[in-house]
């Protein structure tokens, strides 16, 4: 931290920013350049813990281009979310939904998602209609989602999660796992993630084919891939279906309670994209009939509170949307974020998906 001096810790109350906020009398705050008050900026309201260090390494690229406010907590409080950005001529979203409730009560004019999938967390058309710029991060996290999927996938297979459980309690009956070897995989949506996937079942011994295989022939063979043009046959062909297609307009809902009808009983199914590229409520219906083994780490609202319906599904296995965060991924989401910010201010482009022009 000593090659940039103007950085410090400041402990400032939330009442200079919001005295209706209902929090702490003090927060932690980190702040670059406080003196600064000639630059504009950027304000990070909610950050994950794990993800800190990785900005405070490159909080050195704003200097004399932008101040930054960091404070160094998670909340998804809305009131404290839009005090903390009250003054904020850019704001880092990470974590949060930017809802319109958000947007409306606020007066920066760039938004730097940590993420490919801006469209569900913020309204893309309202930013335009008020002259917003939105940007995203792009193919940063492509072996984490991957190797979450394998995780997931591999718990399915061996459960080593309830055999642990199993031992501890000094149970020694374990459970029969299946191999994967000679299986069908089955992946809807062949982009960085879904290529990573398939490189990695291909080393198990999996057969692998895909839908929406819009890549070179190329790319098909190196990886070995077959490609499926209709969905219903390939999820009916396969052993394990797993879903890595992006969040967008055309996507949304694209699998239909009618393609979930073509999953064999017994078939694995796994979702690290987005819960709404499945029809609403389809596959909540479909895994309540009990003979689909599934694993998910998006859903249709987050966070999932103990009562919700997808949680007692019986043998379903659920983590809290963490596909993505793994310590490569941190840092390259970081660099583009502060990338996406320093173009902007220099009246350039990068990564966005919003043009305020």
């Amino acid at each position: 931290m000593a090659q940039y001096a103007s950085y410090r810790w400041l402990k400032m109350r939330k009442n200079r920013l919001n005295t209706q906020c209902e929090v702490k009398d003090m927060d932690e705050i980190y702040e670059t350049q406080p003196e600064r008050t000639d630059l504009p900026l950027v304000v990070i309201p909610v950050i994950i813990e794990s993800m800190i260090e990785s900005f405070e390494k490159n909080f050195e690229l704003f200097k004399d281009i932008a101040r930054v406010r960091m404070y160094k907590d998670f909340t998804l409080d809305e009131d404290t979310i839009v005090a903390r950005c009250a003054e904020a001529d850019a704001i880092i979203v990470i974590g949060f939904h930017c809802a319109d409730s958000i947007l409306d009560r606020l007066n920066a004019k760039c938004y730097a998602f940590g993420g490919t999938g801006v469209a569900n967390y913020i309204d893309l058309a309202k930013a335009k209609e008020r002259g917003i710029r939105v940007c995203n991060v792009v193919h940063y996290g492509d072996h984490a989602v991957a190797e979450h999927t394998i995780a997931l996938l591999m718990e399915l297979a061996r459960q080593v999660g309830k055999l642990d459980r199993q031992v501890k309690e000094g149970n020694w009956d374990g459970v029969d796992g299946y191999e994967l070897y000679g299986k069908k995989l089955g992946i809807i949506g062949l982009g960085g993630i879904g290529q990573t996937v398939a490189r990695i079942a291909g080393t198990f011994g999996m057969n692998v084919s895909a839908w929406n295989s819009h890549v070179p022939e190329q790319v098909l063979t190196d990886l070995n891939v077959t490609p499926v043009d209709d969905m219903n046959e390939l999820i009916a062909g396969s052993d394990v279906v797993s879903i890595h297609l992006p969040l967008l307009d055309s996507t949304k809902g694209i699998v239909t309670a009618q393609n979930l009808e073509a999953l064999k009983p017994g078939t694995m199914f796994i979702n690290t994209a987005r819960a709404e590229i499945i029809e609403s409520g389809a596959l909540l219906s479909r895994l309540q009939r009990g003979d689909i083994p599934a694993a998910l780490d998006v859903f249709d609202h987050e966070p999932l509170t103990a009562d919700d319906a997808i949680c007692h599904v019986p043998g379903i296995v659920l983590t809290p949307h963490v596909g993505w965060r793994a310590d490569g991924a941190f840092k390259e989401l970081t660099r583009q974020m502060i990338a996406c910010l320093t173009a902007y201010f220099a009246g350039e482009d990068y990564n966005v998906v919003v043009s305020e022009r």
